[in-house]
């Protein structure tokens, strides 16, 4: 998993141009379900990666302090957030202090943890009242074309058996609440393939046998989208639990 997780070092400025952002009701969900506005917040971004998810938070006027791993994607973070302190470290090991945190968030970066550590770093970081927020962003596969795509792909890495598994952590001391946010984004086919082969599957399959997927898609798209342009849907799924 290690591994996996850390591929997107080797890719971070194709990430960081290419990923989606989150839409503003994304964050109206996390101040409705934490109790909280995110003004004057202090939070820490967990796996902040180059900063998609924490830009708007600090934007918002919280007092984010990111946490990242990895070289490559502090580099990104840095560039784009200048003014955004970034410390090195995961969510199984958070270098911050105790009790300290209004809210701990995970954008896109639960399921990179390990829960049996990764929960008592979270509840011990946060204050009293605190949240936990971890949400994932992902491409709508009620549209029929995206529901193909999507079965390409999976019939592509059957053989690679490295399925990542979504699941809220148990033991935080108080149940999830979730919200469902809808959002899409129109781009050009370019960006939508760079988007995928910015995905860990494609960072370890290597170059040739990416490159040789994307052209079939390629293809295919170009049937679809004479255009050029694509409209990527997406549902965020946010989940929030606040501490007693």
């Amino acid at each position: 998993m290690t591994t996996r997780a850390r591929s997107f070092d080797s890719a971070a400025a194709l990430y960081a141009a290419h990923r989606p952002g989150y839409p503003d009701g994304l964050y109206d969900a996390v101040e409705e379900l934490s109790g909280r506005p995110l003004a004057g917040a202090r939070v820490a971004d967990v796996g902040a990666g180059t900063g998609i998810g924490t830009g708007p938070m600090h934007a918002r006027g919280a007092r984010v302090l990111a946490v990242e791993p990895g070289d490559g994607m502090v580099a990104e973070f840095r560039r784009a957030l200048p003014g955004v302190p970034v410390v090195r470290g995961d969510g199984d090991r958070l270098p911050l202090a105790g009790g300290a945190f209004d809210l701990v968030t995970y954008a896109q970066a639960w399921h990179w943890t390990d829960p049996a550590r990764a929960v008592p770093e979270a509840r011990r970081v946060l204050r009293p009242g605190g949240s936990l927020a971890i949400w994932w962003n992902d491409i709508d596969e009620s549209v029929p074309w995206v529901a193909e795509q999507g079965a390409r792909i999976r019939a592509f890495f059957a053989a690679d058996g490295a399925t990542r598994f979504r699941t809220l952590p148990q033991g935080i001391g108080a149940d999830f609440v979730s919200r469902t946010v809808g959002w899409s984004r129109r781009i050009p086919l370019e960006a939508h393939l760079a988007n995928l082969s910015s995905h860990s599957g494609f960072l370890l399959l290597g170059e040739k046998a990416t490159r040789a997927f994307m052209d079939a898609e390629r293809t295919r798209l170009r049937r679809l989208f004479p255009a050029g342009t694509i409209e990527e849907p997406y549902v965020v799924s946010v989940h929030v639990a606040r501490l007693g």
